[in-house]
């Protein structure tokens, strides 16, 4: 018997966000015995798909607050995983780039949050994902840019 009233489960946000906060926090629960948080994985992500780029651009990117992001990039650097160094345009401007720790690191993470997403997608067969995940894309891409 679940415990779930049934003017909330024929609601699709509230599914969405009760299977959200549970993958959320089985990663989380992975990440952590790394010493990791998600914000550690978003920054090797977004630096590995789109390439070294500014700090501050970085920060944009992923919606995370300049001042979180230096200490985020603080303890990637501290693990080899990012290298910073001033853009030559603009000396102002802190450049972060992906190391090939970081590469590697980003790889074997990747595989947790891939263990992770087949834990809680177990009920839907190939098919059923595939389209799960096409129809949520659909919405994502949608969504206003904002914090998460």
């Amino acid at each position: 018997m679940t415990g779930t009233p049934p003017t909330l489960a024929a609601l699709t946000t509230y599914l969405l966000s009760k299977t959200g906060k549970a993958a959320r926090g089985r990663l989380a629960a992975h990440l952590s015995g790394e010493g990791l948080r998600l914000w550690h994985m978003a920054v090797l992500a977004a630096l590995a798909d789109f390439g070294p780029q500014a700090q501050r651009d970085l920060a944009a990117r992923l919606v995370i607050d300049p001042s979180d992001m230096v200490k985020v990039i603080d303890e990637l650097a501290a693990a080899d995983c990012v290298e910073r160094a001033r853009d030559t345009a603009d000396r102002r401007r802190v450049r972060v780039a992906l190391t090939p720790a970081g590469r590697d690191r980003l790889a074997a993470l990747t595989a947790r949050a891939e263990a992770v997403q087949d834990e809680v997608l177990a009920p839907l067969d190939a098919a059923e994902r595939a389209t799960l995940h096409a129809l949520l894309l659909r919405v994502h891409e949608a969504l206003p840019a904002g914090p998460e």
